[in-house]
């Protein structure tokens, strides 16, 4: 049976709606997770939430620990991961309380550990395709179903941040075709797809970054009062979505790791299969 995660990003700390909620640490080898994860169940389904920045947004982009963050949701039993993500538009038919279900990603950040896999057991999982199509159905549904401005696909620009972009950054990335842009979905979704998650990613939209000549700049009051109107939205898709997850993925995210292992079993380092017991 299907157990949901939740990433909440930006201004999303908590899912309404749970039932038999449980605060809980999960342990993982690869450090500490960004904070205890929410465990209860919605319609009787399993569900499992983490605040990606932390209760309290105490976390910066850069300093969240990816690996940990998927490790733990693995470790809990999760089959599906809803990514929510605040972020600035690229596009002028994309304002501010938008929704945009990802199908495509850019990576520009460079200072994150991006693999659970490296020295003593090397491993390419593919990321042509690195959102789970059916995943998207559901929440492309579940968004129209609640009233939600949605947009199925586009490509999300990860930027390294802390600071926002240059607007010579953001007319660059308009002109590769970009549709927002944001700082913490890579490497969210290429660990998920090393843990054999299903993956897709729900890009809240809360500014139109610097490009706009009417909305000169990003200033952190404004994206703070679109992000509270954006995270009821949020809350109101997930309660849609989670009861409505299920059936045969197309893309096989849950076995990406099939013929990804390049290391014979031989030569593999014990130490780092250890850490990887659970994937």
């Amino acid at each position: 049976m299907a157990v949901i995660g939740v990433i909440g990003g930006s201004g999303l700390y908590d899912i309404e709606g749970l039932e038999d909620r449980a605060w809980r640490r999960v342990e993982s080898p690869w450090g500490e997770a960004s904070d205890e994860l929410l465990f209860g169940t919605l319609e009787g389904v399993a569900c499992v939430f983490l605040p990606r920045h932390g209760r309290g947004h105490l976390l910066s982009p850069t300093y969240l620990n990816y690996r940990a963050n998927i490790d733990v949701l693995k470790r809990a039993g999760v089959t599906h991961v809803i990514s929510m993500s605040a972020v600035g538009s690229l596009k002028a038919e994309l304002p501010p309380g938008h929704f945009v279900i990802v199908d495509q990603f850019i990576d520009r950040s460079f200072a994150r550990e991006k693999s659970f896999f490296g020295q003593g057991c090397v491993a390419h999982v593919s990321m042509a395709h690195p959102v789970c199509p059916l995943l998207g159905d559901v929440l492309e549904a579940s968004a129209r179903a609640v009233d939600v401005p949605v947009v199925r696909g586009g490509t999300y620009l990860v930027m390294e941040g802390p600071q926002f972009s240059t607007k010579a950054e953001s007319e660059l990335y308009r002109s590769w075709g970009c549709a927002v842009i944001g700082m913490t979905n890579m490497p969210e979704a290429k660990l998920a797809r090393e843990a054999e998650l299903h993956y897709a990613t729900v890009a809240m939209v809360t500014d139109y970054d610097c490009w706009h000549v009417d909305h000169a700049h990003v200033t952190v009051d404004a994206v703070v009062r679109v992000m509270t109107q954006n995270a009821e939205r949020a809350r109101a898709l997930v309660r849609h979505a989670v009861p409505r997850i299920g059936g045969v993925c197309p893309l096989g995210c849950d076995h990406a790791l099939d013929n990804a292992v390049i290391t014979p079993v031989e030569a593999r380092d014990p130490a780092l299969m250890a850490k990887l017991e659970r994937k």
